[in-house]
C-alpha cells in the first residue's frame, strides 16, 4: 500500500500552474479587489510565502493569469495563421469559430469583465490586459489580415479596423452572456 503524496512533495515544476489556476478561479469569483493572495494560495495548496516566489504581487499574478490564459486560447490560433492562405471571409468565419470554441471556458469572459469593471479603481488592470492579450490578438490577426492584402486575397484597409470588425461583435455577444446571463431573449449563440 503507498501513500498519497503530500502537496509539498509535488514537483516543484508544477507550482506555477496550479497557482495561475487558482488565481484564474479566485478573480473570476471574487474581482481583482476583492481576491486575496491568502485566498489564492490556499486554493493552489501552498503557503502564502510561496507565492513570493513566483509573483512580486497582485498584478503580477493577474499578468501571469492574463498571459497562460491567452497563450491556451491563442496558440491554436496563431498555429492556424501561420498555415492561412485564405481571403478575409474564410478568415472571419475561422477566427470567430475558434473565439466561440475558446468561451466554452466562461472564465476568459468573466476576466474580460472583471477589467472592465475595475479598471477604474485599478489602471494597471488595463494597462496589463492591453499589453499582454488586445495587442498580442490585434497584431497577430493584423498581420494576417495583412499577408492575405499583399496577395490580394483581402480588399485593401487598414487591417486593425477589419480586426475590430471581426472580434466586435464577439466581445459584445461575450460580454451580453456575463452581464445578462444566456437565458435571456436576447443571448447571442456564441
Amino acid at each position: 500500500m503507498t501513500e498519497a503524496t503530500p502537496k509539498w512533495k509535488r514537483r516543484k515544476d508544477e507550482r506555477p500552474a496550479e497557482i495561475l489556476g487558482a488565481a484564474l478561479d479566485a478573480f473570476v469569483e471574487h474581482g481583482f479587489a476583492e481576491t486575496k493572495l491568502a485566498d489564492v494560495a490556499r486554493r493552489a495548496g501552498i503557503a502564502k510565502g510561496t507565492l513570493y516566489l513566483y509573483f512580486d504581487n497582485k498584478q503580477d499574478l493577474f499578468a501571469a493569469v492574463v498571459r497562460h490564459a491567452l497563450l491556451t486560447s491563442l496558440a491554436p490560433i496563431e498555429a492556424a495563421a501561420a498555415r492561412f492562405e485564405g481571403g478575409l471571409a474564410e478568415l472571419a468565419t475561422m477566427l470567430l469559430a475558434r473565439a466561440a470554441d475558446s468561451m466554452g471556458d466562461r472564465r476568459l469572459p468573466a476576466i474580460m469583465r472583471m477589467v472592465i469593471g475595475e479598471s477604474r479603481a485599478f489602471p494597471e488592470l488595463a494597462r496589463i490586459w492591453h499589453a499582454e492579450a488586445i495587442d498580442r490578438v490585434m497584431s497577430t490577426v493584423a498581420g494576417i489580415i495583412g499577408n492575405a492584402q499583399a496577395r490580394g486575397a483581402a480588399p485593401a484597409g487598414d487591417p486593425k479596423l477589419y480586426v475590430l470588425s471581426i472580434m466586435g461583435p464577439m466581445l459584445m455577444a461575450m460580454l451580453f452572456h456575463q452581464v445578462f446571463g444566456r437565458d435571456s431573449a436576447h443571448a447571442p449563440d456564441l
